[in-house]
C-alpha cells in the first residue's frame, strides 16, 4: 500500500488568498493512499524544505506531492530534497495550483475542490512512478558560438580564456557585426572601434579559437555534449593562406562603384573587397554577383596583379564538420527597411519617402556618416547633394511599438541612439538644429536618463512629443509634417536631412537558424530562451544557448552580460567529464528476449520525431541472422515531447514518468470523483 505525503504551499497570498489551504489539506487526507498531509505558508523555503525532509523519514513515505506554483519553478528544488531524504527524487511529483487554479479563478470554494481534483490526479501518477536514474551522456568538451558581433566575440573569448576550445561562425567576411559600424556608443561616447578592434584581433590571435568567417550552419547533429555541426566555408575565390592582405587587388580591380554594405549603402566598395579597413581577417573576399569575371567571364585583373597568386576563380565552397558539445547562437539583428530591403520598407511606410527621398536615411546610415571610417570620413553631409545638414530631424518609433506594421514591441535601444545622434549632430554642425520626435522616452539603464537630459539641455535638441504623418520632398528640402501632442498644435517642418530610428528585428533567416538548432522563436521570429526569468540564457533545446540580440532588442552592455552568461553555462556543463539528463525520455517496450519487440519497424515514430531520436536496431537469433529491424530510442537525443508515443500504432512506445497507465489513473482519478 502507497504511503503519500502531500504539502500544499500557500505561496503567501498567491494561492492562499483563492484557495483555502487548511481545509484543503484535510481533505487531502481522505483519498487512498495519502498517509500524511499538511500546508506551509513558504513551502520552498529552508524550513519547508526541512519539513518536507523530517515528513519523508518520520512517516516513511514513498512518493510525495507538493501542491504549489509551477514545476519550472522549483519542481528541482523540491526533487533535491526528497533525494537528501533518501527518496528516489522521481517519486517526488508537482501538482501546480497556482497557476492552474488560484491565479485563474476567483471563487474560492469552487478553486478549493479544483485544487483537490489537480491534487488527487498527482497522487494517483505518484502511486505509479518508478525510481528513475538520470541519464549519463558523455561530453565533448569544445563550444561552437555562431555569430561573429560582440555577444558572439565575447561569448567566445571569455569560453576559449577558460581553456575551452571554441569554432566561431559568422556569415559576412569580417567578424564585428554592427557594433564595428558604429560611430561611439551611448552613454558613453567611447569610440566604437577603438573598443571593438582590440578583442576582434585577440579573437582572431586565440590559439584555442577557430574562426570561420563567411560561412554558415548547414547542418545540425546530435545532442547536448555531443553535436556534429556541418558548416559550409563559402568560396572567397581568394586562397587565405597565399594572400598577405596589401590591397593591390582592390586597387587596381575596375569594378569600383558597388554599394557598401558596411557603410548602409552610402559608400561605395570593389568588386573584391575587405568589408571595412580594421577587418578580421583583413584579408579580400571576390562578390561573384558583381565581379565581371564571373558575369561575363572577360576580367581577372586581380589575379593577375597578386603577387602570392592568391586569386582562385575555380575555388569552390568547403563543408567543414566541428564536433562540439554546447552551442551559444549569437546571430544579431537587423534594421526594419537598411539597405538593400528599402522596398519591404516603402511598402510598410511609404509616407516617410526612404529609399526614393535621398535624404531620408535610417539610423545606421546615420552613424556610418557621423564615423571616422564611414563615407564623409566623420563629416555628416546630405546624401543628395554633399552639403552640411542645417536642420536635421530625427523621427523615433518608426516600426516600434505599431501593430499594424506587424511590430507590436519596443525596439529599446532608439530612444538612446536618437540622443547619441543629436549630440554628434551638435558636435559637428554646432550651429545646427536638431529636431526629435518622440512618442515616449525610454532610458532604462545606467546614466541613460542623464544622457537623454545632456541631449536636450546641454545640446540644445528639441524633443516634440508626437507622430509625423508624411514627409515629402520640396525643392532641395524635405518637409515633415506632424504634431506636438503637448501643445496640441500641428508642426511643419523643412529639413535638409531626415533619419528614421527603424524598428530592431531578428535576421532574416532566424527561423531558419532556429530550427537547424530545435530552439523556439516567437511570433516575431526572436528566439526563445527556456524560462524568461530563471533560465533567460537557456533554450528548450539542452545544450544550446543564447546571447545578444537574436533573443531581442537589446544595447551593448545587456548584449555583453548575456554572452557572459551563456559562457558560463557551457563552463558549468562542461564541468564534468559526464553529463547528467533527465531520464524523461521514450523507451520502445521490449520483452524478455528481444525478439518479442512489439514494434513491428514501421519506423512511424522516426517520420514524427522532431529531435532525430529514433534509430534502427536489428533483432537476430541465436546464429545472427537479422529477424527484423526495429526502433530504439537515443536517450541522448529524445527530449521526451511524447510524439512517437502518440505516432506509435502498436503502442510499442511509452514515455517514463509518463506512461499510459500513469495517465489513465490520472483520468480514471477525476472521474471517480
Amino acid at each position: 500500500m502507497a504511503r503519500i505525503g502531500v504539502f500544499i504551499c500557500h505561496c503567501g497570498e498567491n494561492i492562499a488568498r483563492t484557495v483555502d489551504c487548511s481545509s484543503l489539506a484535510k481533505a487531502v487526507l481522505g483519498i487512498p493512499g495519502v498517509r500524511f498531509a499538511v500546508d506551509y505558508k513558504y513551502t520552498c523555503s529552508d524550513p519547508g524544505q526541512q519539513m518536507i525532509l523530517a515528513a519523508i523519514r518520520e512517516q516513511r513515505l514513498d512518493g510525495i506531492v507538493v501542491a504549489a506554483c509551477s514545476p519550472s519553478m522549483h519542481e528541482a528544488t523540491f526533487r533535491k530534497a526528497a533525494m537528501i531524504a533518501g527518496l528516489n527524487p522521481y517519486l517526488c511529483e508537482v501538482a501546480n495550483i497556482r497557476e492552474h487554479c488560484s491565479w485563474v479563478h476567483d471563487d474560492k470554494p469552487a478553486a478549493t475542490a479544483k485544487s483537490l481534483d489537480l491534487i488527487r490526479i498527482m497522487v494517483e501518477k505518484v502511486k505509479r512512478n518508478q525510481e528513475l536514474k538520470p541519464i549519463k551522456v558523455p561530453i565533448t568538451r569544445r563550444a561552437l558560438v555562431v555569430g561573429g558581433g560582440i555577444s558572439g566575440i565575447q561569448s567566445a573569448l571569455d569560453l576559449a580564456n577558460a581553456g575551452i576550445p571554441v569554432a566561431l561562425v559568422e556569415r559576412e567576411p569580417s567578424i564585428g557585426g554592427h557594433m564595428a559600424q558604429l560611430s561611439e556608443t551611448f552613454p558613453t561616447l567611447d569610440c566604437s572601434q577603438c573598443i571593438m578592434t582590440p578583442r576582434m584581433v585577440e579573437v582572431a590571435q586565440h590559439p584555442l579559437i577557430t574562426l570561420h568567417t563567411y560561412s554558415e550552419i548547414e547542418k545540425v547533429d546530435g545532442y547536448i555534449g555531443n553535436f556534429t555541426v556541418t558548416v559550409r566555408k563559402k568560396a572567397r575565390s581568394v586562397d587565405l593562406k597565399k594572400c598577405t592582405g596589401c590591397g593591390t587587388c582592390m586597387q587596381k580591380c575596375p569594378q569600383k562603384k558597388l554599394p557598401s554594405s558596411f557603410d548602409a549603402g552610402l559608400g561605395q566598395r570593389t568588386a573584391i573587397y575587405v568589408p571595412f579597413p580594421q577587418a578580421v581577417p583583413n584579408k579580400p573576399v571576390i562578390d561573384r554577383a558583381n565581379c565581371t569575371r564571373f558575369t561575363t567571364g572577360r576580367c581577372g585583373v586581380c589575379q593577375k596583379v597578386c603577387g602570392p597568386g592568391a586569386i582562385d576563380f575555380e575555388q569552390q565552397d568547403e563543408l567543414v564538420e566541428e564536433k562540439v558539445g554546447a552551442v551559444v547562437l549569437a546571430t544579431g539583428f537587423q534594421l526594419y527597411g537598411i539597405g538593400e530591403q528599402s522596398e519591404k520598407m516603402l511598402k510598410g511606410y511609404p509616407e516617410y519617402g526612404h529609399g526614393h527621398i535621398k535624404d531620408v536615411i535610417d539610423g545606421m546610415q546615420f552613424e556610418r556618416l557621423a564615423s571616422a571610417s564611414g563615407p564623409t570620413a566623420g563629416e555628416i553631409r546630405r546624401p543628395s547633394d554633399g552639403t552640411v545638414p542645417k536642420t536635421v530631424v530625427f523621427l523615433q518609433c518608426v516600426g516600434s511599438r505599431d501593430p499594424a506594421k506587424g511590430i507590436s514591441y519596443c525596439s529599446k535601444i532608439c530612444c538612446m541612439y536618437t540622443a547619441k545622434h543629436t549630440i554628434l549632430y551638435k558636435h559637428k554642425v554646432h550651429d545646427g538644429k536638431a529636431v526629435v520626435f518622440y512618442m515616449d522616452i525610454r532610458a532604462a539603464g545606467k546614466g541613460y536618463d542623464e544622457f537623454t537630459r545632456r541631449a536636450i539641455e546641454d545640446d540644445g535638441a528639441l524633443y516634440l512629443r508626437g507622430r509625423v504623418s508624411r514627409l515629402y520632398q520640396d525643392g532641395g528640402q524635405v518637409v515633415v509634417s506632424g504634431v506636438d501632442t503637448l501643445s496640441g498644435r500641428n508642426v511643419e517642418l523643412r529639413a535638409d536631412l531626415v533619419v528614421l530610428a527603424t524598428a530592431v528585428r531578428p535576421q532574416p533567416d532566424a527561423r531558419t537558424t532556429a530550427q537547424l538548432f530545435s530552439v523556439g522563436y516567437d511570433a516575431s521570429g526572436f528566439l526563445n530562451e527556456a524560462h524568461p526569468k530563471l533560465r533567460p540564457v537557456e533554450t528548450a533545446a539542452a545544450g544550446v544557448f543564447l546571447a545578444g540580440a537574436c533573443q531581442a532588442p537589446k544595447d551593448i552592455p545587456e548584449s555583453v552580460a548575456q554572452a557572459s552568461a551563456a559562457a558560463s553555462k557551457v563552463q558549468i556543463l562542461f564541468s564534468k567529464s559526464e553529463l547528467e539528463r533527465e531520464p524523461t525520455v521514450a523507451r520502445v517496450h521490449r520483452a524478455a528476449p528481444p525478439l518479442y519487440s512489439i514494434c513491428q519497424g514501421c519506423f512511424a515514430c522516426a517520420g514524427a520525431c522532431p529531435y532525430q531520436a529514433i534509430e534502427h536496431e536489428e533483432l537476430k537469433d541465436r546464429r545472427g541472422q537479422v529477424i527484423k529491424t526495429v526502433a530504439r530510442v537515443n536517450p541522448g537525443l529524445c527530449q521526451g515531447c511524447g510524439t512517437c508515443v502518440a505516432t506509435c500504432r502498436n503502442k510499442a512506445v511509452d514515455l517514463d514518468g509518463y506512461t499510459d497507465d500513469q495517465v489513465f489513473a490520472e483520468i480514471a482519478a477525476l472521474g471517480a470523483n
